[in-house]
């Protein structure tokens, strides 16, 4: 079994109060530290605390140590454990440090240096600068992701699921008196990513006109299709994003976005037309919608980014509201 020992440090110009209450907060609705939406966010069955059970992606681990502003450890079913500190070097600033400690078994020799340890850095590099950002509102050299881990990002990417299409979207659902097909697929929406449903026409890659278009409180659905002669089809695209509390943090973790479709046939050809195109169609929709998720999970914001803008907001908040 080869051992490994892997260890990253940051020295933050903030005091360790400053940095370990953003640490206290990992894994919670508005985390500030762990990398998402670029990669799979950080859940356990409880608030972080020793006992807390879940992980991250396909990385299972249980919270073994928690000392509430200062250090968390995790262990992993196998064993090995890895762990975050929070040391104060100053009054004004300190030293966050990431260790990981596991041994290499089975296939996980050969999986660790070729592919988990790439990615493995990156995040936790990320998660460095996320605090930086977040504690200072700034980040002096930060991570550039290699080709490498851009394309295990890719080929990672969490994949659609089909599920019924939603109550909630009633453009897709009152579209047509009369359908004969109806699928939808879904994606969870985590933190950062936009709760405009506008933003993902670009699934469709704005082949087809806007039919209709509602709003709900941090969300909405838009109707996208087109009439021809032998059938007619509506596209929607549902984004309920989790509520938000009135500092303008994330509450809950329940987000998703989902494409529907709906076919209205006219005639006999429109229905073998139909036949041919609905073998086909449920590998594009799905390939459609990840690769928009991705796309869009890529350009939003950092959670350092997104805890500083919130930080701005309160601060500008409390300035408008002081007598």
């Amino acid at each position: 079994m080869r051992p490994v020992h892997d260890v990253h440090t940051r020295t933050v110009q903030a005091p360790a109060a400053t940095v370990g209450a953003l640490l206290d907060r990992l894994a919670g609705d508005d985390d500030p530290l762990f990398p998402v939406p670029v990669w799979p966010a950080m859940r356990f069955d409880r608030p972080l605390g020793a006992g807390a059970t879940g992980g991250h992606g396909f990385v299972r681990y249980r919270v073994t140590a928690y000392e509430p502003g200062r250090r968390v450890r995790f262990d992993f079913p196998e064993g090995g454990h890895h762990a975050v500190e929070v040391t104060p070097l100053d009054a004004g600033s300190c030293q966050v440090t990431h260790v990981l400690e596991d041994r290499l078994r089975g296939a996980k020799r050969v999986a660790w240096p070729l592919a988990v340890y790439w990615m493995h850095a990156t995040v936790v590099e990320e998660m460095l600068d996320n605090v930086e950002r977040a504690a200072t509102g700034t980040v002096r050299a930060p991570v550039r992701r290699s080709r490498w881990v851009r394309l295990l990002n890719r080929l990672l990417w969490e994949r659609p699921v089909a599920v019924p299409v939603p109550p909630a979207a009633r453009l897709a659902r009152t579209a047509f008196a009369r359908t004969d097909f109806q699928d939808a697929w879904q994606l969870p929406l985590p933190p950062g990513m936009p709760c405009d449903p506008a933003a993902w026409k670009g699934v469709l890659r704005g082949a087809f006109p806007e039919k209709g278009r509602t709003t709900t409180e941090g969300g909405g659905e838009i109707l996208l299709g087109q009439d021809a002669r032998h059938l007619d089809f509506r596209a929607s695209l549902l984004v309920e994003s989790p509520a938000v509390g009135a500092d303008g943090r994330t509450v809950g973790h329940g987000g998703r976005v989902t494409l529907s479709t709906v076919v209205r046939t006219h005639h006999t050809g429109g229905r073998l037309y139909f036949a041919v195109v609905r073998r086909v169609h449920p590998l594009l929709a799905r390939a459609m919608l990840r690769r928009t998720h991705r796309r869009l999970a890529l350009a939003a914001p950092s959670a350092g980014e997104r805890e500083s803008a919130a930080r701005a907001a309160r601060a500008g908040y409390r300035h408008r509201t002081r007598p």
